[in-house]
């Protein structure tokens, strides 16, 4: 995988296979989903053959209200309701590396102190540095912008085809504060990846310029 390869150009989330407006909130929130190591073959290591499934996840914000991210939880939720939160770097760390790394060890100090655990290796740079070229570089979507970050779920106990029937959930979105520190939920938003399945020709949609 070479590393200067870069993800599509991100689109206006209703140009995606799978999303959800709401109108009145003037919000669209899409998935992007993928499965197939091909597809995403830009990411420096190989987390889909890993047991993650990658997630594109645009944010359209087509109001005068900037929206916050901060508090938002993006959920993978399976056929049979299995919620599985994005993965932290330290997730993807213990399932694409040794665990001896990461777990560490213990060197003795005299007496009566406890022993001090080294960690000889932290997080790969690989992780952080897609986790820097391809996540989320923000959690403001500023008004008539789009926002977008690739989020990763493990899925590897999930039955063959964990896509099938399962759906992005994504709540607990917020307007900015305003000056009074008064600022409004969103509507949830519930994304089926079914609708990316069914679609015939995934790529030709017009890029943001």
């Amino acid at each position: 995988m070479a590393a200067d390869k870069k993800a599509p150009p991100v689109k206006p989330a209703n140009q995606y296979a799978a999303f959800e407006t709401h109108p009145n909130e003037k919000v669209t929130v899409a998935a992007d989903p993928c499965d197939n190591p091909k597809d995403c073959d830009f990411f420096r290591l190989p987390y889909v053959q890993h047991g993650f499934v990658a997630v594109r996840v645009i944010f359209t914000n087509d109001s005068d209200a900037a929206l916050s991210l901060d508090d938002a939880r993006i959920q993978f939720i399976s056929v049979n309701n299995d919620k599985i939160p994005a993965a932290t770097d330290d997730d993807l760390q213990r399932r694409l590396f040794s665990t001896k790394g990461t777990a560490g060890r213990k060197i003795p100090l005299p007496l009566p102190l406890p022993p001090v655990t080294v960690h000889d290796k932290p997080v790969d740079k690989q992780i952080t540095k897609d986790d820097n070229d391809f996540g989320f570089n923000g959690t403001t979507v500023n008004p008539h912008s789009t926002l977008d970050g690739y989020l990763f779920y493990d899925v590897r106990q999930l039955p063959d085809q964990p896509l099938k029937g399962a759906e992005l959930y994504v709540k607990m979105v917020h307007t900015v504060a305003d000056k009074d520190g008064n600022k409004k939920q969103l509507f949830d938003f519930n994304i089926p990846f079914d609708k990316w399945a069914r679609c015939p020709i995934r790529s030709k949609v017009k890029p943001i310029t």
